[in-house]
């Protein structure tokens, strides 16, 4: 038209790559649920799924090593810089990790179609069927994942907030035992999700009402720039962090947690509780340090009450729960909230890239215990399946000292005990709160961790100083990957706690290479 020509976008697919394998065997994955026979497909999906997280991760180290790039990749769309390879690294790990834990289908419904206790769902039982889906829809969820953490347009992010998502709702419906609470715990997560959603959209077209622009660095240089307009601003980054702080689970948006963390499939539960963690993390400091940067003023006091907020509601709450998946769900709140004070670190470059190098540090470290924790989860049983009431745990210790120690191990890791990761993922976010001036933060911290390591405690307690009951749980024989994960779990968990120099050196250059002001 007029001789106008229109220029063809660059996409750089070498660095894109790790994206591409993962939602390209999502893709592979649909076409076998289509076209394989149903015997053949977990046989399938299985050696799919493990080849394109180990083909990704490959990949991400290869791009790390090849140099970084100095502008966004996708016509500016995607950051591929040292904070997104971090993450990509940390969640494909986690996704390999969780995919060993997905691999048991006694976690999954046989028919998910099938009414909870109809004569279909019995029929498919005995026919020995399996939820094959499962394998492509966690896919499509990391890929979500990696895309979210790396977004450097708010448009593409919430993109990629939607593809992480929607698989997520589904996969929390598809528990194979307790199937109401499990489609319960699907719908609710499905409608937060969704008015979660909504805020982030509305509150994008009002910064983008503010800055004329979707693309992170123009936000902020438009805040230095644009006047006449703060109110657009100001209610836009309120409603973004409402969509993020959902993803995060920080208080008052996080009543979903417990109810999903409890009703979903404890393989699934393990995958949100880690990766989508790590992810949703990534996507605020896109948010808030990249493109609200210069803004800081304005959301930091509004950010220090969520973050109280969140780690006294993590704390306190979990002391009252009896279900020991509720419990880890409250405990991963309190964890954001101890999070969210590293977030609240922003200031000079140097304290930008202490706080951002903690974070990394402590999404790694909680990442890897909170997977090995609900990996025990799974093993404890009782005649109506996982032995979710902590009543049944009671004399653990005496039944299987094994099983209760590595459990007890990961509860002190949560608790920040030294020489385990956790304490010295919250001593590196502490020390970067109050390097970047949040000392009263710190100090709710240290009080919350404190109340925390109450609960803690009272488990193992429970685990080896209590009688086991004479009908107590059983510990179901592990599978390969079950046992893998565990061994993992608490292998990574030692080093980190033991040695945590390299993987704190790797966070501090992955810090130094934020795309940031």
């Amino acid at each position: 038209m007029n001789g106008t020509t229109i220029q063809a976008p660059t996409i750089e697919y070498a660095l894109l790559s790790p994206m591409l394998l993962v939602f390209g065997a999502a893709i592979i994955g649909v076409l076998v649920e289509a076209f394989a026979p149903r015997y053949l497909r977990k046989s399938i999906h299985v050696p799919l799924t493990l080849l394109a997280l180990v083909g990704a991760f490959v990949t991400t180290i290869l791009t790390a090593l090849n140099g970084l790039p100095t502008v966004a990749a996708a016509m500016g769309a995607v950051a591929v810089d040292g904070p997104s390879l971090f993450i990509w690294g940390v969640i494909l790990i986690l996704a390999f990790i969780c995919t060993l834990l997905i691999n048991d289908d006694d976690q999954f419904v046989a028919q998910a179609a099938a009414v909870p206790g109809s004569v279909d769902e019995e029929e498919a039982v005995r026919h020995g069927y399996a939820q094959t889906e499962v394998y492509p829809l966690m896919l499509f969820s990391v890929g979500g994942m990696l895309l979210f953490a790396a977004s450097n347009d708010l448009l593409v992010m919430f993109v990629a907030l939607e593809v992480m998502s929607l698989p997520l709702y589904l996969l929390c419906g598809l528990a194979r035992r307790r199937r109401l609470l499990s489609q319960e715990a699907s719908v609710k997560y499905f409608l937060l999700g969704a008015f979660s959603s909504a805020f982030f959209l509305y509150g994008m077209a009002l910064v983008y009402g503010y800055a004329g622009s979707v693309d992170l660095k123009t936000i902020s240089t438009a805040i230095s720039s644009v006047s006449g307009q703060e109110p657009l601003l100001l209610i836009g980054t309120a409603m973004l962090g409402v969509g993020l702080l959902f993803k995060i689970g920080a208080a008052p948006f996080q009543a979903w947690k417990p109810d999903v963390y409890q009703g979903a499939p404890t393989a699934v539960t393990a995958l949100m509780a880690s990766t989508v963690l790590v992810a949703a993390f990534g996507a605020v400091l896109r948010v808030f340090w990249v493109a609200l940067g210069g803004y800081e003023w304005n959301w930091q006091p509004l950010m220090w009450g969520v973050a109280i907020l969140t780690m006294i509601v993590g704390a306190i709450l979990a002391i009252t729960q009896t279900d020991i998946k509720r419990m880890l769900a409250y405990s991963s709140i309190a964890h954001g909230g101890f999070l969210l004070t590293g977030v609240i670190a922003i200031g000079t470059i140097k304290q930008d890239q202490q706080a951002l190098s903690a974070i990394l540090f402590y999404l790694a470290a909680y990442g890897f215990t909170t997977v090995g924790a609900f990996a025990v989860v799974t093993m404890v049983r009782d005649a109506g399946g996982e032995a979710g009431h902590l009543s049944r745990w009671a004399g653990l210790g005496k039944r299987s000292p094994v099983l209760a120690g590595i459990f007890a191990f990961f509860l002190l890791a949560f608790a920040g005990i030294p020489l385990t990761s956790g304490f010295f993922a919250k001593y590196a976010v502490f020390a970067a709160a109050i390097s970047g001036g949040a000392l009263p933060l710190v100090i709710v911290g240290a009080v919350s961790s404190a109340i925390a390591a109450f609960f803690y405690v009272r488990v193992i307690v429970l685990m080896f100083f209590s009688e086991p009951a004479a009908d107590g749980p059983t510990i179901a024989a592990p599978t390969v990957g079950t046992s893998a994960v565990v061994a993992l779990a608490a292998a990574a968990t030692v080093v980190l706690g033991v040695f945590p120099q390299p993987v704190l050196d790797l966070a501090d250059q992955a810090a130094s290479a934020l795309f940031i002001r």
